[in-house]
């Protein structure tokens, strides 16, 4: 009995180290997604959403993850509270029927260690249509202040508004709206 219990004890220290998947749930306090557009050509205008929530489920060893994001679209923060009260109206994002916008990834790319684009599906106003998020920074490390591992990132990617039923004054406003996203996650 003692050498079989010998034997599977020598074999599991000789078998790989499998990684666990850890979930890192998003920071409210530190994720802003954001959405820009040409406004008749005059300027680009940027706009945020102030509350989300969502989590990032990442296996360092398999380099695969998964990112789930809500938007509470009534959040949005044009700046101009008049505005904010238009965009929330059925031509744009009708919040009152939607209230939430959702990003769910199907796959994600790694170069090396790092997530390079994100492939998922957004689902805005009803309407769910695929999308990538090309990653431009990416970042693991211990949180120095709340002393867990945190993910963060900035991840962009460009739609139509019409694609999205929100495509009124387009093509003098702009239909071709980039989508930005800094995320900040902890670990569980």
């Amino acid at each position: 009995m003692k050498r079989v219990a010998l034997v599977t004890f020598a074999i599991a220290l000789s078998a790989p180290a499998f990684a666990v998947p850890e979930t890192f749930v998003i920071d409210n306090n530190h994720t802003f997604p954001s959405f820009s557009y040409s406004h008749f050509g005059y300027t680009v205008q940027t706009s945020r959403f102030n509350k989300t929530s969502g989590k990032v489920v990442l296996d360092k060893a398999a380099k695969t993850a998964s990112i789930e994001v809500v938007i509470d679209t009534p959040s949005v923060d044009t700046g101009s509270a008049l505005f904010n009260e238009h965009i929330q109206g059925a031509d744009f994002l009708d919040t009152s029927t939607y209230p939430t916008a959702t990003f769910k990834s199907t796959g994600v790319t790694f170069d090396g260690d790092k997530p390079v684009a994100i492939d998922g599906n957004l689902t805005l106003k009803g309407v769910t249509r695929p999308v990538t998020l090309k990653v431009s920074s990416y970042q693991l490390m211990p949180h120095p202040m709340v002393k867990k591992d945190a993910i963060g990132a900035n991840a962009t990617t460009t739609v139509k508004r019409t694609d999205f039923n929100a495509g009124k004054y387009a093509p003098y406003v702009g239909d071709d709206v980039t989508i930005s996203i800094a995320i900040e996650a902890i670990k569980e």
